[in-house]
């Protein structure tokens, strides 16, 4: 499988950060900091109407991780900007050396648990920032926002239509592969169905149907092209008239061998309206002929389709799943947990801001089963407690060498439905979910609480 990162690989992803990461580099170079420090990535809250998150952008982190440096061009640029030569050629030799763990991609997460750390010269960890906050924020958001409407289509296929409203080129890449991670069955993406092994599906525009003089002309074009999987949009200009031409249609590919593949609604009253087509389909004898809608669906309207006893067999999904168009983004942050001590330890480190209190110390999440084998609770420890649970960061980089094996696209879907059938279904209600229960082990909850004391006497003695 190749990852589209590949694709951007000419151009060199080292320059793509914000530019204080560089300029706090530069610093940290300047003053001889070179030891190595841990940092975590994690959410920090859940949006409304979320009440989990499905992890993804794990491969295109670890791979920018494994293939960034400084070309003369970069540096060339980055002298301009009032970098130092020492500095510059500290980067002309910049590589990636530290160790790092992090949860699979299609794990179920919660907030503050961590999902990447990082443990690296402080240097490197730093200017990992901005390209693992970006993976991660598109690709998570995305991977939850279609599990979310693959769970309300109960079993129905959901289709991702949305390349023509994401945000570039990258973001389509990634939205098809992150929306299949989640149980789409396919995307019209051609080139994420070439790149990632992803079916691809599509129909046809209006256009197409008012390029012809009359519609259903243009059907019997369509299926002359295709014969074998035409489906055929009955709604340009009245759907009922239109599904009877198409069951014209159906019935002349018949006669020929084939069958027409299915008919789509793109508008009005979906639900009201599959159910008129679905009986005109059925009294011609074409029950195997599929009803696919589409137009402006989330999670809401199939749930509310589905509710008003919508006849539709599958669902293309666009704008709204695409752009995660109610949350367009996570509060995925990146946080400094521990530093070197002078003596060669580390030592943990908190942040203490209103609202934005991190958690010190290099961590584990633990998860626990109950009797049917569902998630129960999640426990955040220390990284050297024993604790009884699961744990989920597994060791994905070593001495700066990847030592993970990245799963097949198909095996990262399996472990998402695996993972999203243990995860009991009150916590996948579209509204009104309860909290998942995520606890802090008693040797981390003692150090938080030792280090606001001790943070807190710090400064009041050592303040301005």
């Amino acid at each position: 499988m190749k990852s589209f990162l590949g694709y951007l690989k000419e151009e060199n992803m080292s320059l793509f950060t914000d530019f204080y990461e560089l300029t706090m580099c530069a610093s940290y170079f300047d003053n001889k900091n070179f030891e190595p420090a841990t940092f975590d990535l994690f959410i920090r809250r859940l949006p409304e109407n979320r009440s989990y998150f499905l992890f993804a952008g794990l491969e295109d982190a670890l791979l920018y991780l494994q293939s960034i440096k400084f070309t003369d061009e970069h540096l060339a640029f980055l002298k301009k900007q009032g970098f130092k030569e020492d500095f510059l050629d500290y980067l002309r030799g910049f590589r990636f050396t530290g160790n790092v763990w992090a949860v699979p991609e299609g794990a179920i997460a919660f907030p503050n648990e961590p999902l990447i750390r990082v443990t690296a010269p402080i240097i490197e960890a730093q200017l990992a920032e901005t390209f693992l906050l970006n993976s991660v924020n598109l690709q998570t958001m995305i991977a939850t926002k279609a599990s979310r409407v693959v769970h309300a289509a109960k079993g129905k296929s959901v289709i991702e239509f949305g390349l023509r409203r994401e945000q570039g080129i990258d973001a389509g890449m990634k939205v098809a592969r992150s929306s299949y991670i989640a149980g789409c069955q396919g995307t019209s993406n051609v080139l994420a169905g070439q790149t990632y092994g992803i079916p691809v599906f599509g129909t046809m525009a209006h256009s197409f149907i008012m390029s012809y003089s009359k519609e259903i002309d243009a059907f019997r074009a369509f299926a002359k092209t295709f014969p074998n999987k035409s489906t055929l949009l009955i709604d340009t200009y009245d759907d009922i008239s239109g599904v009877e031409k198409a069951a014209v249609v159906a019935k002349e590919l018949e006669a020929k061998g084939f069958r027409l593949g299915g008919v789509r609604l793109d508008s009005g009253d979906l639900a009201q309206t599959s159910k008129k087509v679905r009986k005109i389909l059925d009294d011609q004898d074409l029950a195997y002929v599929k009803i696919f809608a589409s137009g402006d669906l989330d999670e809401f309207k199939i749930e509310e389709l589905l509710s008003k006893g919508a006849r539709i067999d599958s669902f293309g999904v666009g704008t709204k799943m695409g752009t995660s168009a109610d949350r367009p983004y996570l509060d995925v942050i990146y946080k400094l947990c521990e530093t070197m001590t002078a003596d060669g330890g580390f030592s943990p480190i908190m942040k203490l801001s209103k609202d934005k209190i991190t958690l010190p110390g290099r961590k584990q999440v633990y998860r626990f089963m109950d009797a049917a084998e569902n998630f129960e609770k999640d426990t955040i420890a220390l990284a050297d407690e024993k604790v009884e649970g699961e744990p989920l960061l597994v060791k994905v980089i070593e001495k700066g060498r990847l030592i993970y094996k990245f799963p097949s696209l198909g095996d990262i879907r399996a472990t998402a439905t695996e993972n999203l059938s243990k995860l009991p279904e009150e916590y996948k209600a579209l509204t009104g979910a309860p909290v998942y229960p995520v606890e802090l082990s008693r040797n981390l909850l003692n150090l938080v609480k030792t280090l606001k004391r001790q943070l807190t006497i710090t400064e009041i003695n050592h303040g301005f």
